[in-house]
């Protein structure tokens, strides 16, 4: 597209601004209705990955119902110390109290129905049992049923054996109690402080209502439009739900950088900026990889709408600002750019004195950053750092009293085929270094249609360097038959195999394709910078969640497996979108105000005790902060732009 068609573009829309409005309040209104609507096309998972134990949890779920890629829930009872745990009273008592709690359709495992002393405590006092709740699907409706059985199972047991002391655990009511927490007072008081903070920093850089409201209504159609397209899209392939994380943050920020740009440069970098995004996320939408597909797609949706919207709405709003501006500061802003024409200068684009220290500084930063994003470890975080008090934090805390390992939380379950020995496949699988136990149980629950499940517990929660090698070597030992390794515990190393392991492909061809669009565009040194630039941000929004999760105080020992990929999309559009439209002559300053409301509006929205939603803020947050720092500012003035040729493709 020339500067010229841009330009018609551009007074098209001005001379039709009432229509253009309309449509857009519509995009706005209905789609807004249609997208709501849509969510549930959306995969709500979360465990797509496309690999063996995928696969596995796939035919686990359709033949037995339950377990599979959804974490059981984990009763503890500790009985008073002259009980014999082991004694068939004891444990039988529990064993049938567990199994009626549980309800229809569950299927449980403690030590009475396998004699395994796996499922007994150090102590010698207390005993657990894995828990499937009979209905329960790894979607989001799924979960909120294993949790609602979780205080069923919790009150049920409680009652049955008083003499006990009964809890129930698990990943999912741990995170459910992180989530029904709440944000305290104080966090309240910063959730409200970044909100405000995100006004009073649009309303100090465009010093007017309509500034503050425009790009905010830019990134409401934005989101709106695209998520509407990548619900459409649904409906032919799986589309994650993490696009709904993705859209809203990436339109925000480009919005109100959009805005802050001059009307010129504006147009231009969004046109440039919009080719190159789209260009790098159809690529990664091509990628046999749920996770990837996803990110694209709603990357593709963003840049499309986001320059639509650029070229047709923000002058609409720009006309409308301008007939609102006091006449005082349009004779200040005329006499200055006359001034400056007097002077052969531009004071828009004039340049600052040079930072080589600061620069370096932030050159450095960003490549360690960018080394520590190599010692990222995928998964779930650590169970103890789920949450830090409720009743599934004191269950949780009752294992580790009893010395039972936190690994029990996330078993493996492997699917015996008919025809198979589950024995000898149990038995086989307890001989795995770092397995703590492994059985067969001989309910009706765990044998069907002449198949079998053989229940896995390892010792350290599958996202460490332990567990890791524990998956590994289970399913190495397993290779020989054709027995798949399923249940909650494959979900991260899968997403690591299908997903990460496609990424040394798919980061070189989206930014090929990025710099073969730019270099179109723009030129192809621009285009080197700017995709550079763009990838760099990307690894180091990387290497600080792994910087600050990993290493830091939260000690998550791992990073929630999506979220990186949307982080890094994220930082990747937004550095992209900045160094094209500092190519082309932006503000300077216009990346830091993006990058400020982006930060803000996140952290205005997730600051809470939830810990997968808080590594997804902090990541936000850190890429746009870090793309900001990124930005140098020019030094010297830019020359005016050379005059286009009807035909031409070039914008700059």
């Amino acid at each position: 597209m020339s500067t010229e068609r841009v330009v018609r573009i551009r007074e098209f829309a001005l001379r039709h601004r009432v229509a253009v409005g309309v449509v857009w309040l519509l995009v706005l209104l209905l789609g807004g209705a249609v997208a709501v609507l849509g969510l549930g096309r959306l995969d709500q998972s979360f465990t797509a990955s496309g690999g063996s134990g995928h696969r596995a949890n796939q035919a686990i779920q359709e033949r037995y119902g339950n377990g599979a890629a959804v974490a059981p829930l984990v009763a503890v009872a500790t009985w008073p110390a002259a009980t014999d745990v082991r004694a068939p009273g004891a444990a039988g008592r529990f064993a049938a109290e567990v199994g009626r709690a549980a309800g229809p359709g569950a299927r449980t495992v403690s030590y009475a129905g396998t004699g395994d002393e796996g499922f007994l405590g150090g102590d010698g006092r207390t005993v657990y049992a894995l828990v499937y709740p009979g209905a329960g699907e790894p979607d989001l409706a799924g979960l909120a049923v294993v949790e609602e059985a979780a205080g069923t199972l919790r009150a049920g047991l409680r009652s049955a054996l008083p003499e006990a002391r009964v809890e129930v655990t698990g990943v999912l009511p741990l995170q459910h109690d992180s989530a029904v927490a709440g944000p305290g007072a104080v966090a309240l008081v910063v959730k409200a402080a970044c909100a405000l903070g995100l006004l009073v920093l649009l309303a100090l850089a465009f010093r007017s209502p309509l500034g503050v409201l425009a790009p905010l209504l830019l990134a409401g159609v934005t989101s709106v439009g695209a998520l509407v397209l990548v619900e459409a899209v649904a409906g032919f392939t799986e589309i994650s739900f993490i696009v709904v994380y993705l859209v809203p943050v990436t339109a925000l920020v480009l919005s109100v950088h959009r805005w802050a740009q001059p009307p010129e440069s504006a147009a231009r970098s969004a046109v440039a900026a919009g080719a190159a995004g789209a260009a790098a996320c159809a690529v990664l939408a091509l990628f046999p990889a749920a996770f990837l597909r996803s990110v694209g797609l709603a990357g593709l949706a963003v840049w499309t709408v986001g320059t639509a919207a650029a070229l047709t709405l923000a002058p609409v709003l720009r006309s409308v600002a301008t007939r609102t501006t006091p006449v005082a500061r349009v004779t200040r802003t005329a006499r200055t750019a006359r001034t400056a024409r007097t002077a052969g200068t531009k004071p828009v684009r004039a340049g600052r004195r040079p930072r080589p220290i600061a620069a370096a500084v932030g050159l450095t930063l960003l490549v360690l950053l960018a080394g520590a994003a190599t010692q990222l470890r995928v998964g779930n975080p650590e169970a103890h750092a789920l949450v830090s008090s409720g009743p599934a934090r004191d269950g949780l805390d009752r294992l580790a009293a009893a010395g039972v390992p936190s690994g029990v939380l996330n078993p493996l379950e492997v699917l015996v085929p008919e025809g198979a020995d589950a024995e000898a496949v149990a038995a086989r699988a307890a001989r795995v270094p770092g397995v703590l136990l492994a059985a067969a149980p001989r309910a009706d629950a765990w044998r069907r249609d002449g198949s079998a499940v053989v229940v896995v517990v390892p010792e350290e929660e599958p996202m460490t360097a332990a567990g890791a090698a524990t998956v590994t070597a289970l399913r190495s030992a397993l290779s020989q038959g054709p027995t798949p390794v399923g249940g909650s515990g494959v979900v991260d190393r899968d997403l690591v195999d299908g997903v990460y392991g496609l990424l040394p492909f798919a980061i070189p061809a989206a930014a090929l394709a990025a710099f073969l669009a730019l270099a179109v565009l723009t030129t192809a040194g621009a285009a080197v910078r700017a995709v550079f630039h763009a990838l760099l941000a990307s690894v180091a929004s990387t290497g600080a969640l792994t910087a600050l999760w990993q290493w830091g105080p939260p000690g998550a020992g791992a990073v929630t497996g999506w979220v990186p990929l949307v982080v890094g999309a994220f930082a990747f559009c937004v550095s992209l979108d900045r160094s094209v439209a500092s190519a082309v002559g932006g503000r300077p300053w216009a990346g830091h105000v993006a990058a400020g409301a982006g930060a803000l509006a996140v952290l205005a929205v997730g600051i809470g005790p939830q810990v997968e939603l808080a590594l997804l803020v902090s990541g936000f947050a850190m890429a746009a902060v870090f793309d900001a720092l990124a930005g140098h500012p020019r030094t010297r003035p830019v020359p005016p732009v050379r005059p286009v040729q009807r035909n031409s493709f070039q914008l700059v």
